[in-house]
C-alpha cells in the first residue's frame, strides 16, 4: 500500500461525527416540507432537529441551554430560526440516539485535538465582491475532539474574524467539564503565549 493511501486513511480517522451537511440542504428540505402545506409553514427541518439532538446528547446540554444555542446560531446564520426548548424536547424524544451511546462510555483521561473549520452560509457568487470590494463572510466551527473515539466533546461557533487562539480557553473549559483531559494537540494557529500559559495551568 502506498504511503499516500496510508496517510489519507490516518487523516480520515479524525473526521468529526457531528455533520454540518444539513446546512447545504436546509433550504431544499424546507421547501419540500412546505410543498402543499396548509396553514403556518414549517421553519425547522428534520435534519436540523437531529443536529441539535446530537449536540445535546454529546455535550449533556439541558433543553433551555439548547434553545440558547439555537439563538446563537440564528445570529450567525439568520435562516436557522431560534427554537423553543419545550418544542425541541418533544421532537428530540421521538429520535433514536442509540448510535451515539457508546461515545460517552469512557470516563478515563483522554487526549483531545483542537481545530476549527470555516462554513459558508450563502451562495451569492462573486458579484458583490467584484463591484463593492467586500469579501464573503463565513462562520467558524471550533471543536475539541477525543482522538480515540472521534467524539466532539467541546464546540463553539464564531464569525471568521475571531482567531482560533481566542476560543481555546472556552473549548478547554467545556472539555474539562465532561472529560479528564490529559493532553491536547493543535496546530500553529494556537501558538501564542496565552495558550501555553493556559495549557500549563491544566497540568
Amino acid at each position: 500500500m502506498c504511503w499516500r493511501c496510508v496517510d489519507e486513511r490516518l487523516i480520515r480517522r479524525g473526521e468529526l461525527l457531528l455533520s454540518l451537511d444539513f446546512l447545504e440542504r436546509y433550504d431544499l428540505e424546507l421547501s419540500v416540507l412546505n410543498c402543499g402545506k396548509v396553514g403556518r409553514p414549517y421553519r425547522v427541518t428534520y435534519m436540523y432537529v437531529v443536529f441539535l439532538a446530537v449536540v445535546r446528547y454529546l455535550f449533556g446540554m439541558p433543553y433551555r441551554q439548547l434553545e440558547g444555542f439555537t439563538r446563537a446560531l440564528h445570529r450567525l446564520i439568520p435562516r436557522l430560526p431560534p427554537v423553543d426548548y419545550s418544542w425541541l424536547r418533544r421532537r428530540i424524544l421521538r429520535l433514536d440516539l442509540r448510535p451515539y451511546m457508546s461515545l460517552r462510555s469512557y470516563d478515563g483521561p483522554v487526549s483531545i485535538a483542537v481545530d476549527s473549520s470555516g462554513v459558508g452560509v450563502c451562495r451569492c457568487g462573486g458579484w458583490v465582491e467584484r463591484v463593492y470590494g467586500k469579501r464573503k463572510r463565513y462562520i467558524k466551527i471550533h471543536f475539541a475532539v477525543d482522538t480515540n473515539t472521534k467524539e466532539a466533546i467541546s464546540m463553539d461557533v464564531t464569525m471568521d474574524d475571531v482567531y482560533d487562539s481566542e476560543v481555546l480557553p472556552r473549548l478547554l473549559k467545556d472539555a474539562s467539564m465532561s472529560r479528564d483531559v490529559a493532553e491536547a494537540f493543535m496546530d500553529g494557529a494556537y501558538d501564542t503565549g496565552n495558550s501555553y500559559i493556559l495549557l500549563r495551568g491544566m497540568v
